[in-house]
């Protein structure tokens, strides 16, 4: 049967792949992979430093975009998400970052049985190639190959030696014993090309004659009988049987989303919009969290940042110089640098500092156009949170969405003491010999932290790393939507193994771990299918 198979997995992204790989391992198995976005064949998406490209042109990305809201002085909240194959990892900076050590242990206290550091840290192990680094916090087998940078610009190699200089220790690797400090990422590189999730999982199993894959297609819900999950129906009305499971995997925007179109979700919210209620899960768009920043600007005295080096004959240069040697500046992940600092006491990082070399602007805020560096440090684990429902029983309706951004006071005043640690940072002498005059916050503005919390409000923006709107508890926790195995509760054949699925946000970027719950949950799926055998 053309639309009968054993497994539908929704959702392209970094968790799509890893279920799509794993679950066709089998032969057996039939395996349909969904994605709405594109196939990732843009050469801009294999070229480290090009990803930006990719976010100015809107190719292969969607925002979504909150309501205005007195916490963000009022402004939206716009989250910009993968849309294509490979989904965030074909459009992200590339760094690999796990979290710390405690975001899993307090998942663990939570209730979650099974998900502390130590049940976790074997798989990131086992899903890791890793360049330079075997050990007891790293593997150098896996599909998923790590990297150290190639290039190394001379402003972020300032910035690692300032953040030494204000008392942060050195630190070659944030993945491992400890989390604090500054110094380069690792990234989801190899051979001097971005490392996606499509290229580490997908490339080989969509060979496989048991999988298939459906770009440019929507799904418009999960459909049932009774209790049972029986597959999918796309936007165009087609109907496509799932003999044993369907896998959501579209993030936690448009998982919550699609399960609530399903009639899974908050009864009284579904039944206002007329869809019939199969699962009465309240948790089902709640929890929503996501990682803010808020940066901190200052111009060089010399034309030394990544400024204008896209453009005319120097753009030609880098190109050349990568397509014949694979390196260079084309090689970055622009993101090279940065750390992690506890700023607040908390007796770990509470902030994050993602560093580029050159000055940026945002949705509602053109770049200055000078050569700089931006310092953006970001909260590491918000108080505050949103939620994401419908707007109608429309499928083709985008989600109505709230980020909950500064909700609670907390997260501004975290943020608030970063971007103080990042104007120290850039007032400490490897740096400041470089920098002609601080433009963004003003100068002198640090001396009134009520004018520093207006310029943290006016500023602060997402760093794409939405969590929780489908989160993971016990059966005592009656806004858990999975249970520690990750299926729907309420329903059988129904798993989510997405970034919705963490009860709180990790201590870091989000892409590492996402693959690792989807590898999980392939576990999962494969442990109880050998048990039916």
């Amino acid at each position: 049967m053309p639309n009968e198979f054993d497994y539908i997995v929704v959702g392209g992204g970094s968790s799509g792949c890893v279920m799509a790989s794993r679950l066709s391992e089998n032969p057996s198995n039939r395996v349909l992979l969904i994605e709405s976005g594109h196939k990732d064949g843009h050469p801009w998406i294999h070229i480290p430093s090009t990803f930006f490209k990719v976010i100015e042109k809107g190719r292969d990305i969607v925002a979504y975009v909150g309501e205005p809201k007195p916490e963000l002085n009022n402004r939206p909240s716009i989250v910009i998400q993968g849309h294509v194959i490979g989904g965030g990892s074909s459009v992200n900076a590339m760094l690999y970052i796990r979290g710390h050590a405690n975001d899993y242990n307090q998942w663990a206290q939570l209730g979650n049985r099974g998900w502390a550091y130590d049940d976790v840290l074997p798989v990131f192990r086992d899903l890791e190639n890793n360049m330079v680094l075997s050990d007891a916090f790293h593997g150098n087998k896996g599909e998923l190959h790590v990297s150290k940078t190639r290039y190394q610009h001379p402003l972020s190699q300032a910035f690692v030696e300032a953040g030494q200089q204000v008392g942060l220790p050195h630190n070659p690797d944030f993945n491992g014993a400890e989390q604090e400090g500054v110094g380069f990422y690792q990234t989801t590189t190899h051979d001097g090309k971005r490392w996606s999730a499509a290229q580490a999982f997908l490339r080989k199993a969509e060979k496989r004659g048991n999988l298939v894959i459906r770009t440019q297609t929507r799904v418009a819900k999960v459909t049932f009988d009774g209790p049972r999950t029986t597959g999918v129906m796309l936007e165009d009305g087609t109907r496509i049987t799932a003999k044993a499971e369907v896998i959501l995997c579209a993030g936690a925007i448009e998982t919550p989303r699609l399960l609530q179109l399903s009639g899974v979700g908050p009864g009284a919210h579904l039944q206002s919009l007329g869809i019939t209620v199969v699962s009465d899960l309240p948790g089902v768009g709640e929890n929503y969290q996501d990682h803010l920043e808020s940066t901190v600007q200052g111009e060089t005295h010399d034309p030394i940042s990544l400024m204008g080096q896209d453009k005319g004959l120097k753009a030609a240069l880098h190109f050349l110089k990568y397509m014949t040697t694979k390196q260079g500046l084309m090689t970055s992940n622009v993101v090279e640098c940065g750390g992690f600092a506890d700023v607040s006491g908390a007796g770990q990082p509470d902030v994050q500092f993602h560093v580029l070399p050159f000055m940026v602007g945002w949705a509602d805020r053109p770049p200055i156009e000078a050569h700089g560096i931006a310092i953006g440090p970001c909260f590491l684990r918000p108080k505050s949170r949103g939620s994401v429902h419908l707007r109608s029983s429309n499928p083709k309706d985008k989600a109505l969405f709230d980020a909950g951004s500064f909700k609670d006071s907390d997260d501004l005043e975290v943020l608030v003491r970063g971007v103080l640690k990042g104007i120290e940072i850039l007032e400490a002498p490897a740096l400041a010999k470089l920098i002609k005059r601080r433009h963004l916050p003003e100068p002198g503005l640090e001396k009134d932290l009520d004018a520093l919390r207006h310029y943290v409000r006016q500023t602060a923006k997402t760093v794409f790393h939405p969590v929780g709107t489908a989160k993971m508890g016990p059966d005592t926790d009656r806004m858990a939507v999975v249970d520690d195995e990750l299926r729907v509760r309420g329903v059988t054949g129904l798993r989510v193994a997405d970034a919705s699925v963490m009860p709180t946000l990790v201590s870091g970027n989000t892409n590492a771990p996402t693959m690792m719950i989807a590898e999980r949950c392939a576990r999962f799926i494969k442990a109880k299918t050998k048990v039916a055998a």
